[in-house]
């Protein structure tokens, strides 16, 4: 395919696949996309790893790494100490997620010892925490470095640079997709309030075009990957006819045989109509869309204290929401009924379990057919 996304990214099809999984990055890669590890995460140790992993798994084809490196969350400016982060959660939030849990007949243990040891990826989303992260990543052949919630640390822009690997980055507004132009980076992943975890409020099929609009005023190139509720080759199809040079995707990964999503998760999808997500704050303190659940929804209520800011929220609800993942997977029912994850509103169009090359081969054909069907149009008129 002539897109610019092909051809600077060296793949065959502009479909890049977000996972924090790396045997669904691996496959995607293999099968002719590009997969695209979600590393926040993962200490430098851990990430170095999974890459080592991924780069023997993706028979010489191209891979990339995502990080999340938000310009505003709690503590940013300041050195960083675990211990005072943890200690400015109210106790409050901890006892509301606990009574979310009991209600349910889940048993919340020692969630604190929890949130102890996962204090690493609020050090990994900061721009010291993040470099040795792009330290590690810069040591394998990657072909794409991306960050999240917001313009990417000066650091990530100059190591792109030096190492002749293209800097993406996720915005949700055109506002933002303008900032990012001036500031450098070589991509434009475009997500439209469809998507699946953190996401503006603007749909997709209006931010595509309006970014793209943009981006030609500014007499720019920058290439544009469409984001938010894509689950088909057809969809795909409508937003480069709207200006976008590719896809990336991340909810129809997870419902994939390679995906680490659990069982009850997979099957909650499988079943997911597009209206059974929800766009809240309650998980890590931004927006960010998930499926509904007695979770989400006892976050809504009048008593429910206002979820915290990044990265403090996640110390609410990650210990918490592990613990209802591990007792789901027994066949717990109140587990199973609060169990969430991240997932856009096309959920509703993944109704079929399939392996990674199964659904990038879906993806073509689907191109394809709409093609025709545009081309059969013209004809007609």
């Amino acid at each position: 395919m002539k897109s610019p996304i092909c051809e600077m990214l060296g793949i065959d099809f502009p479909l890049l696949a977000f996972s924090h999984c790396r045997d669904v990055v691996a496959a995607v890669s293999r099968a002719g996309g590009m997969g695209v590890f979600g590393a926040v995460n993962l200490p430098p140790a851990r990430l170095r790893d999974e890459l080592t992993w991924i780069d023997g798994h993706c028979g010489g084809k191209p891979y990339g790494v995502d990080l999340i490196v938000p310009n505003s969350m709690e503590g940013k400016t300041e050195a960083f100490s675990g211990e005072a982060l943890l200690a400015a959660v109210p106790q409050a939030h901890k006892d509301f997620a606990s009574g979310i849990l009991t209600s349910h007949g889940v048993e919340p243990g020692n969630l604190d010892d929890d949130r102890k040891r996962s204090v690493g990826f609020a050090r990994n989303m900061r721009a010291d925490g993040a470099a040795s992260a792009l330290e590690v990543a810069f040591q394998f052949p990657i072909r794409l470095i991306a960050n999240a919630l917001g313009v990417p640390p000066r650091e990530m822009l100059e190591m792109g640079k030096r190492h002749g690997v293209p800097v993406a980055a996720l915005v949700g507004a055109k506002e933002h997709a303008v900032a990012q132009v001036q500031a450098g980076v070589d991509i434009l992943v475009v997500a439209g309030g469809e998507a699946g975890g953190h996401c503006g409020e603007v749909s997709t099929m209006v931010l595509i075009p309006e970014v793209h609009r943009a981006v030609q005023a500014m007499g720019a190139t920058t290439p544009i990957l469409a984001a938010g509720g894509i689950t088909t080759g057809t969809q795909m199809a409508a937003a480069m006819s709207m200006g976008a040079a590719g896809a990336w995707c991340g909810s129809v990964w997870l419902t994939t045989t390679e995906a680490e999503t659990s069982e009850t998760i997979k099957q909650k999808m499988l079943a997911a109509t597009s209206r059974d997500t929800v766009r809240s704050r309650s998980r890590t303190g931004k927006p960010s869309r998930q499926l509904r659940s007695p979770w989400t929804d006892a976050w809504e209520r009048e008593d429910a204290p206002s979820p915290l800011g990044m990265p403090l929220q996640s110390f609410v609800s990650e210990p918490a929401l592990r613990r209802v993942n591990a007792l789901a997977e027994t066949g717990h029912e109140g587990a199973k009924q609060l169990a969430t994850y991240w997932v856009g509103q096309g959920v509703g169009l993944m109704n079929q379990s399939m392996s990674c090359g199964q659904v990038v081969q879906q993806f073509r054909e689907e191109f394809l057919e709409a093609r025709e069907r545009l081309i059969a149009l013209l004809d007609e008129g």
